[in-house]
């Protein structure tokens, strides 16, 4: 199914993701817990816009992985808009360097990742969390990606 993938850089690293792979990510994660076509952006950003809009929408003064904002559809409008992912790649590199993954493992991680929560899944709540982590690991094999859990 396609769905459709804005890719907005606004980053200068350089060792990141092309859209080819972000579309595949994301079609992955998309086409296993829906059958809609929808779109979505994903926006590359430096730590200090992640701090920014970290601090503005969750009130954590520090840069983070991935933030998530769905789009709200207003009532009897029909759009297959996901909304925004917005990714640090200074986090996602230096979280991948920590945890000893592969750079590009961890980047497919953090789509789906936020893509579950542009869906409505979350882990604020053990349960949900356990629902959350456990269809993470399932796409990711999908992927041929280890489980990112185990250490």
């Amino acid at each position: 199914m396609g769905h459709v993938v804005d890719l907005q850089i606004a980053s200068e690293v350089l060792n990141i993701p092309c859209l080819t792979q972000f579309q595949h990510w994301v079609d992955t994660v998309l086409n296993h817990v829906s059958h809609n076509a929808f779109e979505l952006t994903i926006r590359l950003v430096d730590s200090q816009e992640s701090q920014q809009l970290n601090y503005q929408y969750r009130q954590q003064d520090k840069p983070t992985n991935v933030l998530s904002f769905p789009f709200e559809i207003p009532d009897g409008i029909e759009l297959n808009l996901l909304g925004d992912l917005v990714i640090c790649t200074q986090v996602v590199a230096q979280e991948a360097k920590v945890q000893n993954k592969a750079l590009f493992d961890h980047w497919a991680h953090m789509v789906i990742h936020g893509c579950l929560h542009l869906l409505g899944y979350d882990h604020i709540n053990d349960n949900d969390a356990v629902e959350m982590e456990a269809l993470e690991i399932k796409i990711l094999a999908e992927l041929a990606i280890n489980n990112p859990y185990e250490s």
